[in-house]
């Protein structure tokens, strides 16, 4: 009974006790919309009126893609990510799990990365000739792209073009990298999963990787990976001895010094903004700007674009069925409806899940693609 006091305690520090019932977080939720089942609004007023045995059991909890919209629209600020969070974690100790996609290949890969003694040829994409410095003040933190490629090949992913633009720009910056030969996944979808014990073991590792490289500085082409550092990391481990800088923030820097400049491309591109690089951090200039910088490309933005933008529909692997593919092809029907030939993100998990949906017997009728930012970036770099 304490334990179940304490857990509550936990749940309602997040301010759920102040909902005014107005029903603005379900409204506006993309999973509700496609998912009558699925209701922020119903999992706080269960936990106000103390059932919570039954939003633990609630499989529904795992389909919250955590997009941060219930946050932006609640006129009682209700922290309902960390509501979230508190109640997976709460969830998880007691043995309850989602529905893991793929048939959990990607949840295992990350509890096998929290081994001690786990082997990688962690630098095997590496371009031929390149050389990678193990200790520097920058390191470019890789994270799950090398097994990202392997696992979707079958849909033609190719999300190590995202490490290799990245390194391409820095090059072109004049900037040489380390990177961490043994690096591990950065914990985040453990994280949002309640595996709270596996996450910090993974972000211990990873600290101290970063700190035997003597890194000053590291930086992101993953947003979640960027999330996870710049919010997560410091809230567990307290403040980090590094900073930590996502691409798109450094590429609109360099591009307000005149230090980088674009060759001309002839293309029409709408910007998918992620969830945590948007809503969870506040970055939705620097990409524009990145894109807006290329001569002969244009940006048209969708309606629901910015703060308003829909997620991907799905997020830590898990519950990803049929409302996902909805939402996923409803967003690239939008921007296939303002003739963009390409939807272009920041997120590799945007990357692989759009590209999925393209797969998929409807998405085949889309004619947009997508594409990564830095991929984009790198491709128009002046000579």
């Amino acid at each position: 009974m304490e334990k179940i006091d304490r857990d509550i305690k936990i749940i309602r520090e997040t301010g759920v006790n102040k909902c005014l019932e107005c029903g603005k977080c379900s409204a506006n939720c993309p999973i509700s919309r496609f998912n009558p089942a699925f209701s922020p609004r119903r999992f706080i007023s269960m936990t106000i009126l103390d059932d919570i045995d039954k939003v633990l059991n609630d499989r529904e909890i795992w389909s919250c893609l955590s997009c941060g919209m219930c946050d932006a629209r609640c006129l009682a600020d209700i922290d309902h990510l960390s509501f979230i969070k508190n109640i997976r974690t709460i969830a998880h100790r007691y043995g309850k799990e989602g529905v893991c996609s793929h048939s959990g290949a990607l949840q295992s890969l990350m509890r096998i990365m929290t081994s001690s003694t786990l082997k990688q040829n962690r630098l095997e994409w590496l371009p031929k000739g390149k050389k990678a410095l193990r200790t520097g003040d920058l390191v470019y933190f890789v994270g799950c792209l090398p097994y990202f490629d392997a696992l979707f090949s079958d849909i033609e992913v190719d999300s190590l073009a995202i490490a290799r633009s990245t390194l391409k720009i820095l090059d072109k910056l004049g900037i040489k990298p380390a990177l961490l030969s043994n690096e591990r996944c950065c914990g985040h979808d453990l994280l949002w999963m309640g595996d709270i014990e596996n996450f910090r073991r993974l972000a211990e590792h990873n600290l101290s990787e970063i700190k035997k490289s003597k890194a000053k500085t590291v930086l992101f082409s993953c947003a979640e990976g960027y999330r996870t550092f710049k919010l997560d990391y410091p809230e567990h481990f307290g403040k980090l001895d590094f900073e930590v800088i996502h691409i798109s923030q450094l590429l609109e820097k360099k591009l307000s010094s005149g230090e980088i400049k674009f060759n001309h491309l002839d293309r029409t591109v709408t910007y998918q903004d992620p969830c945590r690089l948007g809503r969870h951090l506040g970055i939705y200039d620097q990409p524009r700007e990145v894109l807006s910088s290329i001569p002969g490309l244009k940006l048209i933005e969708m309606e629901k674009s910015g703060k308003n933008a829909v997620c991907c529909g799905t997020t830590a692997w898990t519950n990803c069925g049929a409302h996902s593919k909805l939402i996923q092809l409803d967003r690239l029907r939008e921007a296939d409806h303002l003739k963009a030939d390409t939807l272009v993100t920041s997120c590799p998990k945007c990357y692989i899940h759009f590209t999925c949906a393209l797969n998929d017997e409807n998405g085949k009728k889309v004619k947009s693609n997508v594409e990564d930012l830095t991929v984009i970036a790198a491709s128009a770099l002046a000579v």
